[in-house]
């Protein structure tokens, strides 16, 4: 396979394109003002060190070298393959909470906002590992499955929205169970789960199923999102003006942050919980903390890098100078009667 690394400098082939119509010009506006002085086969006689050949073949070799040059900018690579690459890392997944609670302001600019501003700080610190992410509101759903694609988690990270759970709550239960099964089924070292979450869990018994993930050598760790004090969930009128979330009775809803509910989860799971605040998120904390962890032999396969093949071109480009420096415009005293193709 062949490709070039920046094919956008092979545009600059048009200037060499140019030179070449502007030198034609030239030349023969010169051949022209030089038929003015009388006939070329009389005058060439008059100037016996003067050669019409040699400035054509000097220049032949300027423009062929800049050719090279231009081709050797451009770093033409050759050959790819795939290859399996051995590593050491630890799977992690993050659970992100997406239910309507999670648009509260409490936390600048919103708590989901920030959430995925810190899980994109977190992917860029990652190497080795591997990580997937999960939403959930009312359900979980698998956003992106386990991987070492860090660009792929930071676009699917980038479009995620409350929209993408359609039943409302809070399920952590179901983020942790869904979790389980996503990890890769081989790994038997230390896995890391990370929640976050404003912790209001309505549906299920999310202390139990941290347990029993705490079994599967996955550690459970919590981020609470939010406020105690709390917030009104924005909401956009029908009329597109901005308003907040109410009960049935007319009254604003105010979510708070439940951090009893994510300090069992984290106690259940033997990991940690951090509360986040408009200053950190803790992130970066759990990131050093999972560090520590024993790491897993990860294999993936990736492509190998291209061969770098530039330098030849330099090299072709360099002779090409170097003959034309040699060159001289005018004939040499000592060769200029020689003539290899001369027959006896």
């Amino acid at each position: 396979m062949f490709r070039f690394e920046n094919p956008q400098i092979l545009y600059t082939l048009i200037g060499v394109l140019i030179i070449i119509v502007l030198y034609i010009i030239s030349f023969t506006y010169k051949k022209r003002a030089l038929k003015k002085f009388g006939d070329i086969s009389v005058i060439t006689p008059l100037m016996p060190d003067v050669s019409f050949f040699r400035p054509k073949l000097k220049f032949t070799f300027i423009v062929l070298a800049l050719i090279f040059i231009i081709i050797a900018l451009a770093k033409p690579q050759f050959g790819s393959k795939l290859q399996e690459v051995k590593r050491e890392g630890v799977e992690i997944i993050i659970a992100l909470d997406v239910s309507n609670s999670m648009l509260a302001e409490d936390i600048k600019p919103n708590r989901l906002e920030r959430s995925k501003r810190a899980i994109a700080k977190l992917i860029d610190k990652l190497k080795n590992d591997k990580i997937g992410l999960i939403v959930f509101a009312g359900d979980a759903y698998t956003q992106l499955p386990i991987t070492t694609d860090y660009a792929a988690a930071k676009m699917f990270l980038e479009s995620v929205n409350t929209g993408f759970v359609q039943k409302q709550g809070t399920a952590i239960g179901s983020a942790i169970e869904l979790a389980m099964k996503s990890f890769s089924p081989d790994n038997d070292k230390e896995k890391a789960l990370i929640i976050i979450s404003d912790g209001e869990n309505h549906e299920d018994d999310a202390v139990e199923v941290a347990k029993q993930a705490l079994e599967k050598n996955i550690k459970v760790y919590t981020i609470g999102m939010g406020l105690p004090q709390g917030a009104p969930i924005p909401i956009m009128t029908k009329y597109g003006q901005r308003g907040f979330r109410k009960d049935k009775s007319g009254n604003v809803v105010v979510t708070k942050l439940d951090e009893k509910t994510l300090q069992q989860i984290a106690v259940a799971g033997e990991g940690m919980y951090i509360r986040a605040n408009n200053s950190k998120t803790g992130l970066k904390t759990l990131f050093n903390k999972i560090n520590k962890m024993e790491k897993q032999k990860l294999k993936t396969k990736v492509y190998s890098a291209y061969d770098e093949k530039f330098q030849y071109f330099a090299a072709i480009a360099l002779f090409l100078l170097i003959v034309e420096f040699l060159i001289l415009e005018r004939k040499n005293k000592y060769f200029k009667n020689v003539n290899i193709f001369k027959v006896k």
